[in-house]
């Protein structure tokens, strides 16, 4: 893998490899967990308005990503212990990561001057990146609609 000094992961790169702990306690490789494909989504918080509906959104329409073969793993700076109650409040069928120190976000370019910004990516088995998308302002959100479309063109 080619190591990046301040460069933008682009379309058709080598997705970052990464360790994070998971809402259930235990690491969690992102080679090693996937599957197929993975869509990748980072955000600021677990109690945000935006955040929770954006994971709710995604909760209701869990089948539609299951169906096109993709699988979500979310990834916030929140704490173990706080994703994991936030899943359960929120009955997410999905992975919950803490990236608390930020470095899996940096690497994604994702991190800015008041955390995690909301984005996601699309890799595949292979770590490639099928898509991106970085938020430029964290109040809005990628749609199911506008996620399924691109996952129809690019998967």
């Amino acid at each position: 893998m080619v190591l990046r000094t301040n460069m933008a992961i682009e379309t058709g790169d080598k997705a970052p490899d990464f360790s994070l702990i998971a809402d259930n306690g235990k690491p969690f490789k992102l080679s090693s967990k996937l599957k197929g494909n993975a869509l990748l989504v980072f955000y600021p918080g677990d109690d945000l308005p935006v955040c929770k509906q954006q994971l709710r959104d995604y909760r209701d329409s869990i089948s539609t990503f299951n169906d096109l073969g993709v699988e979500i793993i979310a990834i916030t700076g929140d704490d173990a212990k706080t994703i994991k109650n936030f899943k359960k409040e929120n009955e997410l069928p999905f992975t919950l990561l803490s990236d608390k120190e930020g470095e899996v976000s940096k690497m994604y370019d994702s991190f800015g001057w008041f955390g995690i910004k909301r984005s996601v990516f699309l890799v595949d088995k292979n770590l490639e990146v099928k898509y991106k998308h970085i938020e430029s302002v964290s109040i809005y959100s990628r749609s199911v609609e506008e996620l399924t479309e691109m996952i129809k063109r690019k998967a």
